[in-house]
Parts: structure tokens; sequence; C-alpha cells
């Protein structure tokens, strides 16, 4: 059978083919689908699957494009991403080499919030319990927010109103779009290394969900939950509401209300001290007048006026406690002196010396007292002692 051998090609020259004319005519396509086995790899790249109810297609992304992405990619979510199809020759597979993502709609934002928001309150991130108190009076303010955003200079002519006193420590940030997360983190760690710094905001005007997702992110939520430092959020506007909002130690609903709450109230506290003032010479007036009364009772007390008379009636009841004290003691002196005479008398009955005297013996033999006759041998040694003296019986018979 002969062998057909021409237009035969190689694997590599055939997937080549493939590759340019897939590349070619798909250089530029926008795909929506379902988010899959999302895996952010430790060189940067993304590594992900996009799929529908019928198919799916693996997708990359590279470290360079995927820094511009303002939202933390999950599983379920529903995404638009644009990019060119490209082929893999070592395995013969096509993917999209992904250039730009963004969620399907706020939908998908909301639905991820949602997700994040039940997560952490399950690990206890939002537990009213671990809240720090915010000080009174603050020497130093920490704030992380964008240099040139009206939320700063707001904050900054808050504080001057309220209380000039305190010196605020400025943390630039971007507080929108890609890499503004890992900024605001930065800044909330960089503070918390600082020394004296009382309370720190978070602050940003208003926006979009998606122009405030930066504070929707994980980890801003746990760097909020890790600061030694108490944590203010004025993100946005009254219906507002961040994940970090809900880590932090109070929310406000403005930064300008941010900076309200971190601040007392320089008319109050001007106000306080002239009510102190009117009130200061009544207080003084009155507290000398209740400390006269109270003197003026004393020295006019029964105690104070005849000191001799209760001198004497003390002594008379001290008088009468020692001649109960005295009392109970010879009663118990005497009771001891008797049971002290009853024992004694019990220990002569048994002395041994008086039953010899009344012409008793004892028979000793072996070391041992011989109490029966049974007990004694006849052949052995033996003593006998008598109140005026012994007798010792050796085998012999012979007394000695």
């Amino acid at each position: 059978m002969a062998t057909i051998t021409e237009n035969i090609i190689s694997v590599s020259a055939l997937t080549g083919l493939i590759k340019s004319t897939i590349e070619e005519s798909f250089s530029q396509i926008s795909v929506i689908g379902e988010l899959s086995n999302f895996k952010p790899h430790v060189s940067g790249h993304w590594y992900f699957t996009l799929k529908d109810s019928s198919a799916q297609i693996s997708c990359t992304m590279w470290k360079g494009n995927n820094s511009y992405v303002f939202f933390t990619p999950q599983d379920g979510m529903k995404i638009i991403v644009n990019g060119k199809l490209s082929v893999y020759p070592p395995r013969g597979t096509y993917q999209i080499d992904v250039r730009s993502m963004m969620p399907a709609g706020e939908g998908e934002l909301q639905a991820a919030f949602e997700k994040l928001k039940r997560k952490l309150n399950e690990e206890g991130l939002f537990d009213p319990e671990i809240k720090k108190e915010i000080p009174r009076f603050p020497k130093r303010i920490g704030i992380v927010t964008a240099r040139d955003g009206a939320a700063l200079q707001d904050m900054i002519n808050s504080v001057k109103r309220r209380y000039p006193l305190t010196e605020i420590l400025l943390y630039p940030s971007k507080v929108q779009g890609e890499g503004a997360a890992q900024e605001i983190v930065k800044g909330i760690e960089f503070i918390n290394n600082l020394d004296d710094v009382d309370v720190l905001i978070l602050g940003r005007g208003g926006g979009s969900l998606e122009d405030l997702w930066a504070f929707n992110e994980e980890i801003v939520a746990r760097a909020i939950f890790n600061s030694k430092i108490p944590i203010i959020t004025g993100i946005g506007h009254e219906i507002d509401f961040t994940i970090a909002d809900f880590a932090a130690d109070k929310r406000a609903s403005t930064p300008t209300a941010a900076m309200e709450l971190a601040t007392p109230n320089r008319e109050d506290i001007l106000s306080f001290i002239s009510d102190f003032i009117e009130n200061i010479d009544y207080e003084i007036i009155s507290g000398i007048k209740d400390k006269r009364n109270k003197l003026s009772r004393i020295i006019n007390s029964y105690g104070f006026r005849l000191p001799e008379d209760v001198i004497k009636v003390r002594t008379q009841h001290l008088d009468s406690i020692l001649y109960k004290l005295d009392s109970q003691i010879d009663k118990k002196l005497t009771y001891k002196r008797n049971l002290l005479s009853l024992l004694d008398q019990k220990i002569d009955k048994f002395d041994f010396n008086k039953i010899l005297e009344r012409g008793f013996a004892l028979i000793n033999q072996d070391e041992t007292l011989v109490q029966r006759a049974e007990n004694f041998n006849k052949t052995n040694p033996f003593l006998i002692k008598f109140f005026d003296g012994e007798i010792r019986i050796d085998n012999d018979k012979k007394e000695r």
C-alpha cells in the first residue's frame, strides 16, 4: 500500500497555523460570563475560567494588566472581560488573553459586597464588643485620604473651627481605582507605627459603588480590625455604607462628620469654662457654709460640750468590761485547777510503785514481764522486783 506524503505537516506547524488564524480573527473580543476557579499566582498573574450554562473557556490575565482592576475577583461573579483569543502551543489549547475586566453591572458588586460582609461578620470583625473608644481630647489625628480631594479640605476646615489645638498627620492615598485598597492599607499601617496618634480617620467624598469599592476590599477591613489606633470612617454620603464602615470603631456619614466625631467643639468648651467661672463663686461660698454648719454641729454636740462626762461614762463602761474579764479569767483558772487535780489523782492511782508498796511483786523473765503462770519457764533465770529491791534467780537456783 502506498503512503501519501504530500501535504503532511508537523504538529507544531499545524498548531502555528491554528494560532495565527485564531489570533488574527479574534484579536479584539469582549466576553461575558461567570468567573470560576480564580487563582492569583505568586507571580502576580491571574488564572481563571469564564463559563456559562453550556460552555467554558480558560483565561489568563498578566500582572501588568490586572493591577488596573479596581475590585478583587471572586468565584461566582458575573464579569465582562476584554482581550484577545490566543493559543497555547505546548498543550494545544486556546484561551482568552484578558486585558481588562469589569463587573457585569452593579448587581455583581453588590452581591460581592454582601458575601464579604457575611464572611467578616461571622469571623467577628464587626463585633461591638471589640470597638475601641474614641479619645475625647485628641492631641494628634491621623488622616488617610487623597491629598487633592475635597474631603481633606473639609476635614481641615472642620478641625480649625472646632479644635485647633490638635495636630493633623496626613498619609496621602488613592481612594479610588486600581491599587487604592493597597495604598489605604499602607496608610493605616504607617500611622499605626507612629507615636502618640490618638485617632485615625479614613475619608473620601461621595461616589458610585464602583468609586467607593476600595473601601469594600477585605484587606482594608482586616487592616482596620488590626489597628491599635481607634479608626473613624467618613466615606461618601449619608446613604453610603462600605465594609470599612462596619469594621471601623465609629462610622460617620461624611468626612466632615468624621472630624466632628474625632474632636470636641471649641464653642462647647468655651461655654463650659464660662459657666464654670460664673458658678465657681457660688460653689465656693456654698462649700464654706456647709463646712461651717458641720463645724457648728460638732461644737454644739453633747460630747464636745461636756467632754468630762463623756470620759467618765466611757471609763465606767471600761471598768465594767475589765471586771467581767477578771471574773471570766478567775472562773477559767479555777476550772483548769480542778481538772488538773483530778488528772493528778488518776495518775497517782496507776503508779506501779504504789501497787508494789501494798505487797505485790513483778516477775521479769527474758526482759518480759510474766503475767500468766503458763508463760513462766522454770529453767530460765528470772528477776523478782519488790518495792524495796530486786532478787535475781539464776539457773543454779542461787539468789544474787
